[in-house]
C-alpha cells in the first residue's frame, strides 16, 4: 500500500471508528462501504483496508457474501473489565488519601467543577472527556504510570460502553455526585473511606451496565 493509499485508510478508518465509539454506528448495525466510498471521496480498497483493521481490533464483523458490520459488545468482558477496574482504583483512591499533594487535590477539584459546568450547559462531550480525566489525574498526581497504563487500557477497551451509558442526562448527575464523594474521601485522608466511594462509583457503573444490557440485549453478546 502506498503512502497515499494508507493515509486514506487511515482517514476511513478514523472516521469509522469514531462512529462505533460514540454510538452514531451502534452494535450490529450494517457498515455501508458504498456510502463511506461516496461521503469521504475515496474508492472501495481503503475502506475495505480500513474495516479490516477494525475487525482486527474487534469492533467490526466481516461477513462474506453477507457485508460488514459493527461487532457487538461482549457483556461477559465487560463485567470483568469492571471488576478490574473497581478493584484498581479503589486501591489508587486509597492512596490517593495517603499521600495526594495539594496541587493533585485541587486538580480534581477544578475537573469537578468543569465537569459541572458541562452538565449545567448540557454539554456532553466536554463532560465525556472530564470524566475521563478524572480518574487519570489521581494516577499522574500521585505518580502511578503503571497503574495508568493497566486502567488506560481497560478505558479504551470499555470506551463504547462507557459512551453509551453516558448519554441519559440522569446518569451524568449520578456520575457528578460520585465524584464529589470520592475528592471529598480523598481530601479527608481517610484510604477506607476513599476506597469506599471509588468502589461505590464503579458499582454504580456496573449496574446501569446490567440495567442497559437488559434494556438493549441486541447490541452485546455473551
Amino acid at each position: 500500500m502506498n503512502n497515499r493509499a494508507k493515509s486514506k485508510a487511515d482517514q476511513v478508518y478514523r472516521a469509522v471508528k469514531e462512529a462505533i465509539l460514540s454510538g452514531a454506528l451502534e452494535p450490529g448495525a450494517p457498515i455501508d462501504k458504498m456510502a463511506l466510498c461516496e461521503r469521504l471521496s475515496v474508492s472501495r480498497f481503503p475502506v475495505s483496508a480500513a474495516i479490516s483493521r477494525l475487525a482486527f481490533e474487534r469492533l467490526a464483523r466481516v461477513q462474506p457474501q453477507h457485508g460488514s458490520f459493527v461487532a457487538r459488545i461482549s457483556a461477559r468482558d465487560v463485567r470483568e473489565r469492571l471488576m478490574i477496574r473497581r478493584a484498581i482504583e479503589g486501591e489508587v483512591a486509597a492512596e490517593a488519601a495517603r499521600r495526594l499533594t495539594r496541587e493533585g487535590l485541587a486538580a480534581l477539584r477544578d475537573n469537578f467543577a468543569k465537569a459541572e459546568h458541562a452538565v449545567d450547559a448540557g454539554d456532553r462531550e466536554p463532560f465525556y472527556t472530564l470524566d475521563v480525566a478524572f480518574h487519570a489525574l489521581i494516577t499522574q498526581h500521585l505518580g502511578l504510570p503503571r497503574c495508568g497504563e493497566l486502567l488506560d487500557g481497560l478505558r479504551e477497551h470499555l470506551e463504547r460502553v462507557r459512551r453509551l451509558l453516558m448519554a441519559p442526562q440522569g446518569r451524568k448527575r449520578s456520575t457528578l455526585s460520585e465524584h464529589r464523594a470520592i475528592v471529598e474521601a480523598i481530601a479527608s485522608g481517610d484510604p477506607a473511606r476513599a476506597r469506599q466511594a471509588m468502589e461505590a462509583h464503579m458499582s454504580a457503573v456496573a449496574a446501569q451496565f446490567e440495567a442497559f444490557s437488559r434494556e438493549r440485549p441486541e447490541l452485546f453478546t455473551e
